[in-house]
């Protein structure tokens, strides 16, 4: 990447800032994010790993934008050692993160059946009898309870293998391999064998489900593979994230209790106003530090003009879309939680081709734990001093470790 093939008005290109991996307390927001935030809407980023240097856009039009824009590539990341701030890149075949179209919307729409509104619908009463159980054993055993390790970690693994289709009898194996997968500890050698044996569990349930006509994700992964309408190897690629996936979830849903449980007059909004509980549920996803830094880069397949810079064709491109949550021009006020934003078009989710696969799943237990948790215990509180609340370390997903609570 040359100096002089930046620019198009004259001006110097941004100076090129390190983004250090920060383990950051509560939902404070990325100091080094709002500094760029502050210098400009494109500017330059190296991170930990990886090579080079990457384009960075932080303001809300320009993110959707570019994650709208078929000139910038998510599979020709995978030939690249992109600055990044994951220090492993592997990515495998079949992955939707790393696809382009049309294969984009060729795998997608293998799965999309089991993952529309109709389809979670008809999960919610079956959802609601799992969640109830979980909370039903945190009340038998009374306060305290560590609502991480007893409810807002097994409800989503476990609603998400009722999804994909696991069988009773496997499940325990399936959230063994994934909480380690996503643990924190047991380091990545532990995490590596934990994805090798899913992975390969996964390879066989999908052979096995060949001729099956179900509507669960390994069904009709199935059921594609066998119709030619993908590869096996994109399958189960296809399947892992999605298995893996209710971690997102979890540690989304503990910010959200831990605001919740420690500003009051966001409890109190949240009782008195059941109608507008939706509001704040979005107001909440739009405001919460998601994820350290930012997620998967793409590459420019031709030279792109933006904000008076030339992004060169091989360029590679972030977005933030925790940055453009927080745009005063879209959302005044950007660093307060209003309950009653009227305007609320957050990209909490993700835009564009790549918009979260199971978002509607996401929206669905995240209202339900919630809901559930703070409804069948009015007096849920912390056990422990709000500073003294242990949060997740070198990780990429943010929220709190545990979660310790009375009522």
């Amino acid at each position: 990447m040359t100096e002089e093939t930046t620019t198009l008005t004259g001006q110097a290109p941004p100076p090129v800032r390190d983004w250090p991996a920060l383990d950051l307390d509560g939902t404070e927001f990325d100091p080094v994010l709002a500094e760029l935030m502050r210098e400009g809407p494109l500017t330059r980023i190296r991170l930990p790993f990886g090579e080079g240097w990457a384009w960075l856009a932080t303001r809300h039009d320009d993110v959707k934008l570019i994650t709208n824009d078929p000139r910038f590539s998510r599979s020709e990341v995978t030939g690249r050692q992109v600055t990044r701030m994951a220090p492993h890149f592997k990515p495998r075949p079949g992955s939707l993160a790393f696809a382009d179209q049309p294969d984009h919307n060729r795998l997608r729409k293998a799965v999309a059946g089991a993952f529309t509104v109709g389809a979670m619908k008809r999960l919610r009463p079956r959802a609601q009898e799992m969640l109830d159980e979980l909370v039903d054993g945190v009340m038998r055993d009374g306060p305290p309870a560590e609502l991480i390790e007893r409810v807002l970690e097994p409800f989503p693994i476990a609603l998400v293998s009722e999804v994909m289709g696991v069988p009773a009898a496997e499940r325990e194996a399936v959230h063994t391999w994934t909480r380690q997968i996503i643990s924190t500890s047991g380091g990545a050698e532990a995490a590596d064998r934990a994805k090798h044996s899913l992975y390969g569990w996964i390879t066989e349930t999908i052979r096995s489900r060949a001729h099956s006509t179900g509507e669960d994700v390994y069904s009709l992964l199935g059921a594609a593979v066998a119709r030619d309408d993908l590869s096996e190897t994109e399958a189960a690629g296809l399947a892992g994230p999605l298995q893996i996936g209710g971690e997102a979830v979890t540690h989304n849903c503990g910010q959200m209790l831990y605001l919740l449980l420690t500003r009051p007059e966001l409890r109190q909004w949240w009782q008195e106003r059941p109608e507008a509980r939706d509001a704040l549920l979005d107001e909440l996803l739009r405001y919460i530090p998601h994820r350290s830094s930012v997620g998967l880069a793409r590459i420019a397949l031709e030279d792109v003009h933006l904000h008076g810079h030339r992004i060169r064709a091989g360029d590679a491109v972030y977005v933030s879309y925790l940055a453009a949550n927080r745009d005063p021009d879209v959302f005044p006020e950007p660093d307060r939680i209003d309950p009653g934003r009227t305007s609320n078009p957050h990209l909490a989710l993700g835009n564009g081709p790549h918009y979260c696969t199971g978002a509607v799943l996401a929206r669905l237990q995240t209202e339900l734990l919630l809901t559930t948790l703070l409804d069948r215990l009015p007096g849920l509180r912390l056990a422990v001093p709000a500073d003294q609340v242990a949060w997740r370390r070198k990780t990429m997903i943010r929220g709190p470790r545990t979660l310790p609570c009375t009522w």
